[in-house]
């Protein structure tokens, strides 16, 4: 069974990484395929990061 505390700060920093990548990227009214993009990127680099670090306790 996985732990729900394990994977929710995944869950959090993904969420966290793609509000605010979103924001940035809606500035201009539109949403083209290099904002998916930037979005999709900076989802994984916030669960790749997450994932590198351990959790500490």
């Amino acid at each position: 069974m996985i732990k729900v505390g394990y994977m929710a700060k995944a869950v959090v920093a993904a969420f966290a990484a793609a509000a605010g990548t979103l924001v940035a990227v809606t500035q201009d009214g539109m949403v083209d395929t290099g904002d998916v993009v930037t979005v999709v990127l900076s989802v994984l680099g916030a669960l790749g990061v997450t994932y590198a670090v351990p959790n500490k306790g």
